[in-house]
């Protein structure tokens, strides 16, 4: 009896140690942002500087993602397809002037803040001056936009009302805090957790290791008291 109660509190312990790491793993943390993308035949690529500091060809095609993500490689991209020439048929070429595709996915309800609704994916051509940014070609055709002090943008035509770049969490939506960045585009690796993490909690590897460390712990004890017994 003794032996089956020794084993039995072993597997307790086991199932709640899994249990504690299981929990933090779940409530990873994520940032709810507009991520900024750039477009080519190939499909999405995440841009590496923010949309004030880009000056897109003529012809470019950019896009802006609103989305609860990790880090950059975690980024969920634009759900429409970059094509230029579809997006800007309707807009001929003008002397002094380039245009530029823009790809405007507000994301899904999972990601929304609490109490709003994000609007269609939608797509527009923006014709402005040849010098300009990509922030600039945005503003043509999605005002108002909302920018935070750290030049995070934070709404696409008033999307979403309120909040800038908080910190969640990925499975409760729970505010938490703001990431630490300056860039116009999303927050960095270092501030979402190194390695695409989130910071969150250990990985799938560190519960699997504890479990069969605890596992051999009581198939030792057990082999132990059978050798006395």
């Amino acid at each position: 009896m003794r032996r089956a109660g020794r084993a039995t509190a072993l597997l307790v312990v086991l199932g709640a140690v899994l249990a504690v790491l299981g929990a933090g793993t779940a409530q990873a943390a994520g940032y709810r942002y507009w991520s900024f993308w750039e477009g080519s035949g190939s499909g999405w690529a995440y841009a590496t500087q923010g949309p004030s500091l880009v000056r897109p060809a003529d012809g470019s095609v950019q896009g802006f993602r609103f989305a609860v993500s990790a880090d950059s490689q975690d980024a969920a991209k634009p759900r429409r397809t970059a094509d230029f020439s579809k997006i800007c048929a309707a807009t001929p070429a003008r002397h002094g002037t380039k245009r530029v595709a823009l790809v405007i996915d507000a994301g899904t309800a999972a990601d929304a803040p609490e109490g709003e609704t994000p609007p269609p994916p939608r797509t527009a051509c923006a014709q402005i001056a040849k010098d300009a940014s990509s922030a600039e070609a945005l503003a043509s055709v999605a005002e108002p936009l909302r920018y935070g002090s750290d030049a995070l943008l934070c709404a696409i035509t008033g999307y979403p009302a309120t909040g800038c770049g908080e910190q969640v969490s990925k499975t409760t939506g729970a505010d938490s805090g703001r990431p630490a960045t300056a860039d116009a585009s999303a927050p960095t690796s270092a501030a979402a957790g190194t390695g695409g993490s989130g910071g969150g909690g250990p990985s799938a590897g560190v519960l699997v290791g504890v479990g069969a460390v605890l596992l051999l712990g009581i198939a030792a004890v057990a082999q132990a008291r059978r050798r006395r017994g």
